[in-house]
């Protein structure tokens, strides 16, 4: 089923140390320096100052030229004047995107990609050519269901003014985008692609011949009685074998004395019908990427998989489910028992998600007070920026933790009122709030005996939005803070 293997992409990227290889049909060439810039690489450097005579606007729309190497074809992708108020680093991929659309327009199948650093954006060359790798991405279904389409290119080349760091720059952004490839597939797959069952599927085959070990909780009994507030989002698509819900545990041992452990849970609601509080008005359309949580945790195990990290063990989770209505669905006003012995009291049937992922907290035990200590949120960001994987904090309050409050007498968890988060205010934290009182959390703060850091991201903007393919973030980010130093 699929075609990419464990170190690779279906197809060949590799460093290019010559210009003027004949294996090449068009030269893609990313900078943030003008057409009348001294600054070109040699060979480029005629053909692009030519165009600075003939086009004012070549500077920020870039252009395709003829050039004297066997390549032929030269696409000029600028990024355009890059204000230091507000550019940062993606400049530099959306620029390498329009430059290899463009390309393939051309009818170019053997792109050669040219690099070129700033002073200002260290990773700037790596996220050059991640940007490139996201242009070629090809939706799984397509793949499947249109072999012959299935890459865009026979090879990409990538050349730089230095080839050793020019090999660099490749290992590390093929390892990158092999984690951005799953999640994007099985973020982008369709509600039955990627309905629980096969999603579990795809993970075990994605993860054969590899150190990480996969557990699956699918039985519902065992659900029904170790992760109650899962099951119960579940109880409606379960009853049609094929929408099942599960719980895929992947976990990665490293071959060296553990320093660090890293826990993750990602939501994965593979359609989102709002249940019996169900959708309105247009809005459930897109609600197939209610899954990215998951997909970004495979996508991360994936780059895991291949670093292979010799101090650090990593313990993910994704709980896979469907939010159907039916005469079996959940509904508001049910009052149920979480695994961490809290009674909640449900409000809101549409806000599953952190129903699906409290139980799973609770089992592996936006920061909270121990994950503040450390700076924890502000080194995610400052890491994930650098590669333009751009990640805003926001706070836990305590405003957060009182809207969950238990109201009634007996309730100790308030699940969710019945607003949109766009509605509720403090609508983007409160879930984090939730999330630590209903899975026992909030017994592990800085004033606890044992304290757990745990950092909430709400990452729905990762889904992009239909019929553009999601973004595969934040995997990138979580490899550059977590793994730093590793690769």
């Amino acid at each position: 089923m699929l075609e990419m293997t464990a170190t690779s992409l279906p197809y060949q990227v590799k460093a290019e140390g010559n210009l003027n290889s004949s294996v090449y049909d068009g030269i893609v060439y990313v900078t943030h320096s003008p057409p009348e810039s001294g600054d070109h690489p040699e060979p480029l450097k005629k053909a692009i100052q030519g165009l600075a005579k003939i086009d004012d606007e070549a500077k920020e729309l870039g252009a395709v030229v003829e050039v004297a190497l066997p390549a032929r074809r030269l696409v000029y992708s600028p990024t355009g004047k890059i204000n230091r108020e507000y550019h940062d680093v993606r400049s530099f991929s959306e620029a390498a995107g329009r430059g290899i659309k463009r390309a393939l327009k051309a009818g170019v199948k053997s792109p050669l990609l040219v690099l070129t650093s700033h002073e200002r954006f260290k990773q700037s060359e790596v996220v050059t050519l991640l940007g490139a790798l996201e242009a070629l991405y090809v939706p799984i279904q397509f793949r499947e269901d249109v072999p012959s389409k299935s890459i865009k290119v026979k090879e990409l080349g990538v050349w730089s003014k230095d080839f050793t760091k020019t090999q660099e720059f490749v290992n590390l952004a093929k390892i990158l985008e092999s984690g951005r490839y799953v999640a994007r597939d099985i973020g982008g797959g369709d509600p039955e692609r990627m309905a629980p069952p096969r999603v579990e599927e795809y993970v075990k085959e994605i993860f054969a011949g590899s150190l990480i070990k996969i557990e699956v909780i699918s039985d519902p009994n065992k659900l029904d009685k170790e992760y109650p507030l899962f099951s119960a989002v579940d109880r409606a698509a379960r009853v049609i074998e094929r929408h099942r819900g599960r719980i895929i545990y992947l976990t990665y041992e490293p071959a060296g004395p553990v320093t660090e452990t890293l826990f993750l849970v990602g939501k994965g609601v593979t359609y989102d019908t709002g249940g019996a509080d169900i959708k309105a008005g247009g809005v459930m359309a897109g609600m197939s990427r209610d899954k990215c949580g998951s997909a970004a945790v495979a996508g991360f195990m994936k780059v895991i998989s291949t670093l292979k990290p010799k101090d650090v063990k990593v313990v993910a989770a994704m709980s896979m489910v469907r939010n159907s209505i039916g005469e079996n669905c959940y509904v508001a006003d049910e009052v149920i028992t979480s695994r961490s012995k809290a009674r909640v009291r449900i409000g809101n049937t549409d806000a599953e998600g952190r129903m699906i992922m409290a139980d799973v907290l609770c089992y592996i035990l936006m920061d909270n007070g121990p994950a503040r200590e450390v700076d924890n949120s502000r080194k995610l960001r400052a890491a994930a920026e650098e590669y333009g994987d751009m990640i805003e904090i926001s706070t836990i309050r305590r405003e957060d933790m009182a809207f969950h409050k238990g109201k009634s007498e007996g309730d100790d968890v308030h699940q969710s009122n019945n607003l949109p988060s766009s509605r509720t205010s403090r609508g983007h934290q409160s879930p984090a709030g939730f999330l630590i009182l209903a899975s026992g959390l909030d017994k592990h703060s800085l004033d606890s005996s044992n304290p757990l850091k745990y950092t909430h991201i709400d990452i729905a903007a990762s889904a992009g939005d239909l019929p553009n393919e999601p973004t595969g973030a934040p995997v990138i980010g979580l490899v550059a803070h977590f793994l730093q130093g590793r690769f």
